[in-house]
C-alpha cells in the first residue's frame, strides 16, 4: 500500500464513530427490541449501533436487502415511530446510529409491494419509473422468470380483481387489456411470464448477481438517486444518523460518481463501502472512510494460521481428492461458468455492443476476460492495468480468440464507451458468483481461508506482513471498518479460529480425516473434506444446522448437485453422512474427542484475533453475539437469534470483578471485547499511531504485538507450537512506557522489558495502557 496520507474527508465524523455493533434488525427482532439493547451496548463499550437496512423491504424479509419502497421505514420493523424510539434510546445511552443502505437493487419478488416496479409492469416504457431500472427494452417484453418448469404452466393463470394471478404471484394489467381469457390478457402485457430456468440466459433486466427477485437500479440517474436516498438523507440532516454503510457498490455503473454525490449529500457522515478487495488490491481514492472490513478480517485471521503447513495441506487434499487443480485454474473455470451460464443474459447484452466482432467470438472473448480479471472490477486508472493482466491471461488460455480479444479490449480501454461502462458491472458479478459462491465451496485444502476478502491460495499471514498492513492502514485508511464476522461470512470467526489450529497439526488432522472419510465415504471427496473440516470447526453443532449447511454448501459448489438441478440421490447420500456423524456407534465420540483436543488452542486463537481486530487501526465492528464464542456457519445460520440476557449477566459479573477462566462460557472473550472497546471509547488518544512491538527470545515468533500510540496489544499465535517448545522460556516484550496496567487482569507492570511468561500467565492476550490513565478501567 502507498504511504501517502489521504485527504481527511470526514474529520468530524471519524472522531465521532469509534466502534460499532451490528444488529440484524428484522421482523423477529424489530426496532423496539433493538432499542432495548442500548444500555447493554453502551456498557459493552461501543459508540454506535450499526443496523441492517431499515427501509421498507419485501413482506417478511429476514434481512432487509430487498427494499421495495425507499420512502419509509419498514412497518414490519416498527415504522417511523419505531425508528424515532430507537434514536431516542440510543441518545439516552450516549450512542449513535449507523445504517446499511442498498443503492444497487430493489426487491421485485412481490411486485405489488414495490410501487415503482408495479407501475413499470403496468405501463411499460411509458411508466414514470421506466428509467429507474436497467431494462433492455429493445429485446421486447420484460421477461419475468416465475413460471414452473412445465410446458403448460401458463394454464394456471387467472384474472382476479383486475390483476393477473399465477398461484401466489400477482401482476398488474395494463389499461384496456383486461378482456378475454387469462392467456390472452397475458399476451397483451408489457411483461412476459416465463419458465424460471430461463432467467439466467434470457433475462432482460440487470439483477443482483443471479437473483432475479432483485432488480438493478439506475442510481446513476440523479432523479433515481434523489428519490431512493431522500429518507436516509433526511435522517442524516436531522442529526439522527452518524454513518452509512453502502451495500455492493461494485454493482453500480459508476461507483466513484455515486459516492461523490453521497458524500456531498451527507458531508458529516462516516461512510464505508462493502468493497471486497482481492489480496494486495487497494481501495480507490473515493470520498469515503474505507471498506466494511473484509481486508482486515483476512489479515487478522491469517495471523493465526501457520504458513509452514501449506505444503502438508496441499499434499493431503491431493491424496484425498485425487487430481488437484490449482486455485487459479479452479477460479478461472468457476468464473467462466458464471459468465456463460448464470450471467448469460448480460453476456449476450454485452456481446451485442460489439457488432464488429462475430457474436459467438464476442461472447467468448468477453467471458474469458471476465474469468481472467484479477479483481472484482477495475476503476480508472488502475483498471487499465487489471485489464492488461486479464488480456494476457485470456490470450494464453484462448489463443484462437486473439482477434476478438484485441477488438474487445480496445473498446474496454475507452472509458467513455458504453461497453467499458457495463463490463465492470459484469466482472464484479462474475467474481462474486464464481469465487465467493462456488469456488469457496469446491476448494477444500484448508477451509479456514475460504472467506470473503481472503485468498485461499495465500496460506497465513506472518507477523511482519501483518505489521506492514497495519502501518499502511493507519496512514491511508485509519477510519476504515475492521471486522471478523458479518452476515455474509462463510463461517463464524471462532470456527475459523479453531480450524486455524489444524495448521499446527497437519499430520494429526490427516490421520483423523483420512480415517473418517474411509469409514463414511461420500462420492464427492472434495466436498467431504470441506464438510469434515466445517463439522470439526463448529462442533458441537445441532444436527439440523449441519444438515442445512451441507445442503446449501453442496448446491453452491454446483459439482455433485446444484440449486437449478438438485441431484436427490447425492443429497440423500450427503444427509446420510451427516446423520452418521451423530448416529454412528463410534464417530460422534471421535469427533467430540478431536474437537475437544483442538478447542483450547482455538480459544487462544479466538481471543488473539479478537484483540487484534479491535485494537488495530480502523473502526472495529462486533457482529451480533460474537462477543461470546460463536460457531455460526453461512447465512441464514449466522442470523440466528442472540441471547442477550446471558451476555448482560456475564458482563455484569465481569464488572463486579470476576476474572473468568478461558472456558466454554465465552466470558473471557467478553472480557477482551468489553475492555478493549471501552479503552478505545474512553481514551481514543491511545489509538492514533501504529508500530510493531518486538518480542525477544526463543519464542518470539509466537507473539504479535503492536503499539497504537499509548495502548499496546499483545497476542499469542500458534499456541500448540509454543507449548511444544516448552512455552515462552524467558521471551520478553520491549515497551517504551515505564508503568502500564494490563486491562484484562488489572496487573500493573514497571520497566521497559516484560516477561511474556508473566504477562500472559492468565490469558493468551494482553492489553496495556499507561497506568495513570486507566487505573479504574479494569
Amino acid at each position: 500500500m502507498r504511504d501517502t496520507p489521504r485527504p481527511d474527508v470526514m474529520t468530524a465524523s471519524t472522531r465521532r464513530v469509534g466502534s460499532t455493533y451490528r444488529v440484524q434488525v428484522r421482523p423477529g427482532f424489530d426496532l423496539d427490541a433493538t432499542a432495548g439493547l442500548a444500555d447493554y451496548l453502551a456498557d459493552l463499550g461501543v459508540t454506535h449501533l450499526y443496523s441492517a437496512p431499515l427501509l421498507t423491504a419485501a413482506p417478511g424479509s429476514a434481512h432487509g436487502y430487498d427494499v421495495v419502497d425507499h420512502r419509509a421505514v419498514n412497518p414490519e420493523l416498527g415504522g417511523e415511530a419505531g425508528r424515532q424510539r430507537l434514536v431516542r434510546a440510543l441518545r439516552a445511552a450516549g450512542l449513535g446510529l449507523v445504517v446499511d443502505i442498498v443503492p444497487n437493487h430493489v426487491g421485485v419478488a412481490q411486485p405489488a409491494a414495490n410501487p415503482a416496479w408495479w407501475d413499470v409492469l403496468r405501463r411499460g416504457r411509458e411508466s414514470a419509473y421506466a428509467d429507474w431500472f436497467d431494462i433492455d427494452w429493445d429485446r421486447g417484453r420484460l421477461l419475468l422468470p416465475v413460471l414452473a418448469d412445465t410446458p403448460d404452466a401458463l394454464d394456471d393463470l387467472k384474472v382476479v380483481d383486475g390483476e393477473l394471478r399465477y398461484h401466489e404471484h400477482r401482476f398488474p394489467i395494463a389499461d384496456g387489456t383486461g378482456a378475454g381469457g387469462p392467456r390472452e390478457v397475458h399476451d397483451r402485457q408489457h411483461y412476459e411470464l416465463v419458465n424460471w430456468l430461463r432467467g439466467d440466459a434470457e433475462l432482460t433486466y440487470r439483477r443482483f448477481f443471479a437473483v432475479s427477485d432483485l432488480a438493478g437500479l439506475r442510481v446513476e440517474d440523479p432523479e433515481v438517486f434523489a428519490a431512493t436516498h431522500a429518507e436516509i438523507l433526511r435522517w442524516a440532516d436531522a442529526g439522527e444518523l452518524d454513518g452509512i454503510r453502502v451495500d455492493h457498490p461494485d454493482g453500480l455503473r459508476d461507483p466513484a460518481d455515486y459516492l461523490a454525490r453521497l458524500r456531498a449529500a451527507a458531508p458529516a457522515a462516516w461512510l464505508v463501502v462493502e468493497k471486497i478487495l482481492e489480496y494486495g488490491e487497494e481501495l480507490p481514492d473515493w470520498p469515503v472512510d474505507g471498506t466494511t472490513g473484509y481486508d482486515a478480517l483476512a489479515a487478522a485471521c491469517g495471523l493465526f494460521v501457520d504458513p509452514d503447513a501449506a505444503g502438508d495441506f496441499s499434499a493431503l487434499d491431493t491424496r484425498l481428492v485425487g487430481q488437484h487443480t490449482s486455485w487459479q485454474d479452479l477460479t478461472h473455470s468457476t468464473k467462466l461458468a458464471a459468465a456463460t451460464r448464470l450471467h448469460a443474459a448480460e453476456l449476450t447484452r454485452l456481446a451485442a455492443g460489439v457488432p464488429e466482432v462475430a457474436p459467438d467470438a464476442a461472447r467468448a472473448a468477453l467471458a474469458e476476460l471476465a474469468a481472467a480479471f484479477p479483481v472484482y472490477r477495475g476503476y480508472p486508472p488502475e483498471g487499465t492495468r487489471h485489464l492488461a493482466v486479464a488480456r494476457t491471461e485470456a490470450g494464453r488460455r484462448r489463443p484462437d480468440l486473439t482477434g476478438a480479444l484485441d477488438a474487445v479490449t480496445r473498446r474496454l480501454r475507452d472509458p467513455d464507451d458504453e461497453l467499458a461502462m457495463r463490463f465492470p458491472q459484469f466482472t464484479g458479478a462474475v467474481m462474486a458468483k464464481g469465487v465467493e459462491d462456488t469456488a469457496y465451496y469446491r476448494w477444500s485444502r484448508f477451509v479456514a481461508l475460504n472467506e470473503v476478502g481472503g485468498s485461499p491460495a495465500h496460506f497465513g499471514v506472518p507477523p511482519a506482513e501483518f505489521h506492514r498492513f497495519g502501518a499502511a492502514r493507519q496512514v491511508r485508511w485509519p477510519a476504515s471498518m475492521t471486522t471478523l464476522s458479518t452476515h455474509d461470512t462463510k463461517r463464524g470467526e471462532d470456527v475459523r479460529a479453531r480450524l486455524a489450529v489444524l495448521s499446527e497439526l497437519p499430520d494429526r488432522w490427516a490421520e483423523r480425516v483420512t480415517d473418517w472419510m474411509a469409514r463414511a465415504p461420500l462420492t464427492d471427496p472434495a466436498f467431504a473434506h470441506l464438510l469434515w473440516q466445517t463439522a470439526v470447526g463448529a462442533w458441537p453443532i445441532e444436527r439440523d444446522r449441519l444438515h442445512a449447511y451441507a445442503e446449501k454448501a453442496s448446491r453452491e459448489a454446483a459439482r455433485s448437485t446444484s440449486w437449478t438441478d438438485p441431484d436427490l440421490a447425492f443429497e440423500r447420500e450427503l444427509h446420510a453422512l451427516v446423520d452418521r456423524m451423530y448416529d454412528d456407534p463410534a464417530l460422534p465420540a471421535e469427533i467430540t474427542a478431536f474437537a475437544a483436543e483442538i478447542t483450547p488452542a482455538g480459544w487462544s486463537n479466538s481471543l488473539g484475533q479478537k484483540l487484534v481486530q479491535l485494537a488495530m487501526p480502523g473502526v472495529p465492528d462486533t457482529y451480533q453475539g460474537t462477543e461470546l464464542w460463536d460457531n455460526s456457519l453461512v447465512d441464514p445460520d449466522n442470523r440466528r437469534p442472540v441471547d442477550f440476557g446471558v451476555r448482560r449477566e456475564l458482563l455484569a459479573r465481569l464488572d463486579g470483578g470476576w476474572r473468568p477462566e478461558v472456558a466454554a462460557d465465552g466470558a473471557a472473550k467478553l472480557l477482551v471485547a468489553s475492555r478493549t472497546l471501552r479503552l478505545r471509547r474512553d481514551h481514543p488518544e491511545l489509538f492514533t499511531t501504529y508500530r510493531p512491538v518486538p518480542a525477544h527470545g526463543p519464542a518470539g515468533t509466537h507473539a504479535v504485538a503492536f503499539h497504537r500510540g499509548g495502548a499496546i496489544a499483545v497476542a499469542t499465535r500458534l499456541p500448540l507450537g509454543l507449548a511444544r517448545g516448552s512455552g515462552w522460556r524467558g521471551t520478553t516484550l520491549s515497551i517504551s512506557v515505564h508503568r502500564v496496567t494490563e486491562l484484562f487482569t488489572g496487573r500493573v507492570y514497571s520497566g521497559s522489558e516484560l516477561l511474556m511468561d508473566d504477562l500472559l500467565s492468565r490469558y493468551p492476550v494482553a492489553l496495556l495502557a499507561p497506568t495513570d490513565l486507566v487505573e479504574t478501567a479494569a
